[in-house]
């Protein structure tokens, strides 16, 4: 089943762009580059068979139930959520090793601190990725990965209620051409990262699964040393039922992974 939605895709400019987050050490204050919104078509997953997809697509969807009870202001959850994933994607991907380095609670509120990420963009640049595998393992242990093969690959689950608005939507890599993507920086007060933005395409194919619940998750590439393509992504200016009020809430947590 085929939908419409509209995303807020990056456009192509002569000089460098860049994202700015807690802009003016202001927390949740955001500074963003020129976005055009687009109306696309969005496939349901639920009717494509996207469950074991990962190896083929670099994106899948999974049953997986969590005992966790997430709180904004604790991280006592954190443990027992790590350990979830950790042999989640130790089961789905053949992990070898996996490490949980950053969750993001999501709430599609004027007032929250973190909102949905309404741009389609992918989380690491090569030199990005790079110098994150470094900041987590530090420049000998990251030195020792690299020579085998690693990826970082996110983790989306909704929480306390069914996604009904705003749903995270995909952009297939197969028809994804490499001069959509953009080098975008991406600035911090205490660091400074590199993600990539994608440019509108007639010819992205789309998809999301429709009203996920906290027991579904979305796994999906966001760098792979080896080729492994990243994925697009954004959420989906969206409603499924208009009689339904419940706030898009989410939790999306990045991972790092060791392959055999």
């Amino acid at each position: 089943m085929t939908k419409k939605a509209t995303v807020n895709y990056h456009v192509h400019k002569p000089q460098r762009q860049a994202f700015e987050l807690d802009a003016g050490g202001i927390v949740g204050n955001l500074i963003a580059p020129e976005l055009a919104p687009t109306e696309v078509q969005v496939r349901d997953a639920r009717t494509l068979h996207f469950d074991d997809s990962f190896h083929d697509e670099a994106v899948a969807f999974a049953l997986a139930p969590t005992e966790v009870v997430f709180a904004e202001r604790s991280n006592d959850w954190q443990t027992v959520y790590d350990a979830e994933l950790t042999a989640l994607l130790t089961r789905k991907l053949d992990a070898q090793e996996v490490i949980v380095f950053d969750h993001t609670i999501r709430i599609d509120d004027p007032g929250a601190v973190r909102k949905p990420a309404r741009n389609v963009h992918s989380d690491y640049s090569v030199e990005g990725a790079e110098q994150r595998l470094i900041d987590i393992l530090g420049a000998g242990k990251a030195a020792k990965w690299s020579t085998g093969h690693y990826a970082f690959i996110n983790i989306w689950r909704p929480i306390e209620t069914p996604i009904n608005s705003a749903p995270l939507g995909f952009v297939l890599p197969s028809s994804v051409a490499p001069e959509d993507w953009i080098l975008l920086d991406l600035i911090y007060p205490d660091r400074k990262g590199q993600i990539m933005g994608l440019a509108a395409n007639p010819d992205h194919q789309w998809i999301y699964m429709s009203k996920m619940t906290p027991d579904e998750v979305a796994y999906f590439n966001i760098f792979d040393n080896q080729g492994r393509p990243s994925v697009g992504h954004s959420a989906l200016d969206m409603v499924e039922d208009p009689n339904i009020t419940a706030v898009r809430k989410s939790i999306e947590s990045r991972t790092l992974v060791r392959f055999a």
